[in-house]
């Protein structure tokens, strides 16, 4: 959802994503409240808690709605809530979470590094025939993904 310019999960959702209590989720936050900056999590107002979750001229039914405003977490404030957390399912989520980006950082840099020795190579042979440059032409080609092909509408 998209809260003040952002885009956020709500705590209540998050509990159940992490299979904790919304309550201990929030526990385990203002413990850790320094992990949270603003760019990670922000309370919501009041007016923004009637606008989003609230009916104006409804009641409250026990047991369905909270007294405290809930928190809006970003991107980066779900990833710190994963390490803050301790059930199996927020332990299994931060260690994924790390295997992913340990991956990512992998790939990274072994396609930076055969950029950067494919332009050496390049610039080297220069000097030589076209048929080297073809030659890089074609790699760089097969470097790029493929663009996928547009579906036709209509009759054939």
């Amino acid at each position: 959802m998209l809260i003040r310019g952002r885009k956020v999960m709500l705590d209540s959702d998050l509990a159940v994503l992490y299979g904790v209590e919304t309550k201990q989720l929030t526990r385990q936050v203002r413990r850790n409240i320094d992990r949270f900056p603003d760019d990670f999590m922000f309370q919501l107002t009041r007016e923004e808690y009637n606008e989003l979750l609230r009916c104006q001229i409804g009641t409250l039914k026990r047991g369905q709605h909270s007294k405290y405003l809930p928190y809006a977490f970003t991107e980066h404030g779900i990833l710190m809530l994963s390490s803050v957390l301790n059930s199996k399912k927020a332990i299994q989520v931060n260690i994924q979470i790390m295997r992913t980006f340990v991956k990512l950082r992998q790939i990274l840099s072994t396609n930076k590094e055969l950029v950067h020795k494919l332009s050496q190579l390049e610039r080297e042979t220069e000097k030589h025939d076209a048929e080297i440059q073809a030659i890089f032409k074609a790699i760089r080609q097969i470097m790029t993904p493929p663009e996928k092909p547009k579906k036709r509408i209509g009759y054939r």
